[in-house]
């Protein structure tokens, strides 16, 4: 017993030291986020994956959409679902991101309702359901294509004519990403009810 104690304390002094010698490198400040994302964890308050400093890479999922004025409402709801570190982190995703247009086109006071906390489970569910885990390119989609979205839930594409949809949602542009890419789209894809 006292042999296992002194390994425990002599881990927990190791790790400790670890801890100390990882966050005290050199005077250097902590990371504050960068090409845009200062600030803007899941909580607002800095130490995921969103506060890493790199203004020299290629912008992630969350930072290409915050860097767009078409895309304030659904920065906004990522925010208020707490997915700003899952969308920030390597990927590779897919995101179906719909313009402040689209969120528009929604009933009134929609938006605003599932911004507020006790709604964060929908909010969470519905922007889930934008989401595939791979780089997939408009033009590798095919027509009946159907994709299995991070919610757990399938979405089918729609290829006529050149032009490409999701669930009847078409996609406007595709803007690749550090950590995948990002199909604008001109509505909010909702998931089916459950069964």
């Amino acid at each position: 017993m006292k042999k296992n104690y002194l390994k425990l304390l002599t881990v927990g002094i190791v790790a400790s030291c670890l801890f100390i010698a990882c966050n005290t490198g050199g005077g250097e400040q902590p990371a504050t986020g960068g090409g845009g994302s200062a600030g803007i964890d899941a909580k607002g308050t800095g130490g995921g994956q969103s506060t890493v400093q790199d203004d020299v890479s290629q912008k992630n999922i969350v930072q290409t959409a915050i860097g767009s004025p078409d895309h304030t409402t659904l920065v906004a709801a990522v925010k208020a679902a707490e997915l700003v570190d899952a969308l920030s982190n390597a990927g590779p995703f897919t995101v179906f991101a719909p313009t402040n247009a689209a969120f528009d086109k929604l009933p009134k006071g929609t938006v605003e309702g599932l911004l507020k906390p006790e709604k964060k489970a929908d909010l969470q569910n519905i922007l889930q359901y934008h989401v595939a885990v791979a780089v997939l390119k408009k033009e590798s989609f095919t027509d009946g294509q159907v994709l299995g979205m991070v919610n757990g839930d399938n979405a089918t594409i729609a290829v006529k004519d050149g032009n490409v949809t999701i669930n009847g949602a078409n996609i406007v542009a595709s803007i690749p990403t550090s950590n995948g890419i990002i199909h604008v789209i001109d509505a909010v894809l909702l998931p089916p009810a459950p069964k």
